[in-house]
């Protein structure tokens, strides 16, 4: 016998699949996103984006290489979260599509969604109310601060979404945007094309951090208990 598809089952879903916290975004509230990184470009029914979220060790951000190490174990993980998530639905009737946790940024809009991912995660956990993006460019959650990762599962299942985050937890605080060595956060309209990319390589096929100052130079990336 197949489940009725809403969003409290879906989020049931996400939270067995190890996710510490579910989101749903509609997907007509994506409209400020650039042609490519719509959720309907990927999948032309699709109303709803479920997000899904997984925090890490704050104690990986002592050690560049620990922390490449469980940013790359934890993109696997989410993107297997989220093949969970998306199997399930289908066994319910709706049609799905997989978001790996590798993601998109269409700050850049520069058309490297086959390679980077379909959509911005970081966008599409704002919409689906899971934080708010501050000048770091990192998604800040009230609980969880900026230690999460997110993968996501396009449907054509039509869900109640979440309110949006009504927060501004930057406020005049700078110190991300000071402490860039790259100076990418100078303007986010320029991120990713202005030097932050000089401190990742590709390396045997894997993908090495150089530098995450921007996470952890922020006074939230704890949440609201730091």
């Amino acid at each position: 016998m197949k489940t009725e598809i809403n969003s409290s089952i879906v989020k049931k879903y996400g939270m067995d699949a190890g996710a510490n916290v579910v989101g749903i975004a509609a997907s007509k509230d994506f409209g400020l996103a650039p042609d490519g990184f719509k959720p309907t470009d990927v999948l032309p029914e699709c109303l709803s984006v479920i997000v899904l979220g997984t925090t890490f060790s704050p104690e990986v951000l002592n050690d560049i290489a620990e922390y490449t190490t469980s940013r790359n174990a934890m993109l696997t993980a989410m993107t297997n979260m989220a093949k969970e998530v998306a199997k399930r639905i289908k066994a319910d009737g709706g049609k799905t599509k997989v978001i790996s946790a590798a993601g998109g940024k269409w700050v850049e809009g520069d058309g490297r969604k086959e390679q980077f991912g379909y959509i911005s995660l970081k966008h599409a956990a704002e919409i689906a109310g899971l934080g708010v993006i501050g000048k770091n460019y990192l998604l800040t959650n009230p609980q969880y601060g900026n230690l999460l990762w997110f993968s996501a599962v396009l449907t054509d299942a039509e869900l109640m979404p979440d309110e949006k985050a009504q927060s501004t937890i930057c406020g005049n605080c700078n110190k991300c945007v000071e402490a860039c060595p790259a100076g990418a956060l100078d303007d986010l309209a320029s991120f990713g094309k202005k030097g932050c990319s000089k401190f990742f390589t590709i390396e045997d096929r894997k993908f090495k951090v150089k530098c995450f100052l921007c996470r952890t130079i922020c006074p939230y990336r704890f949440g609201n208990s730091e």
